[in-house]
């Protein structure tokens, strides 16, 4: 099993959102590294649910694939926030995953808390310049942040 944290601004698709659904398709990424990140991920492996681009960033939850990538749907979908005018049918570059909630934290783990932590001085998201939606995450990183809940 691999971890991962991946990125989703709350008035998009929150914790609490993919807690009330139960699962959700996690589309629009459109950066090649993370696109390849989603690509490496296998059902059953867990992510850290990351609220970004609000008020309160920071970890939130976790959740797990439960579907590998697949070619993100939105790409085509001319009315779309993700469309792109090149991916067709027969060539999507773009994938998508359909993940399923796992636990929602009684408080969200902020990134100023976050960069505090010795243990996560590797973490991708707590370095400078770090803007990756979707990012691999040791089991070491991971068994630090789920003792900070």
């Amino acid at each position: 099993m691999a971890y991962w944290l991946m990125k989703s601004e709350p008035d998009e698709l929150s914790i609490h959102d993919l807690e009330k659904l139960g699962k959700a398709r996690w589309d629009g990424v459109r950066n090649y590294q993370a696109r390849n990140f989603l690509s490496a991920m296998a059902v059953g492996d867990e992510f850290f649910f990351y609220h970004s681009s609000c008020p309160e960033p920071g970890i939130a939850g976790v959740g797990t694939i439960i579907e590998a990538a697949y070619p993100d749907p939105t790409a085509l979908e001319p009315d779309s926030h993700y469309f792109d005018a090149k991916a067709t049918l027969e060539k999507n570059p773009w994938s998508a995953i359909d993940v399923a909630h796992g636990q929602t934290f009684a408080k969200v783990l902020g990134l100023g808390y976050l960069k505090q932590q010795t243990a996560l001085a590797e973490l991708p998201l707590v370095q400078k310049g770090s803007r990756l939606s979707v990012m691999p995450v040791t089991a070491e990183q991971w068994t630090a942040v789920m003792g900070l809940r």
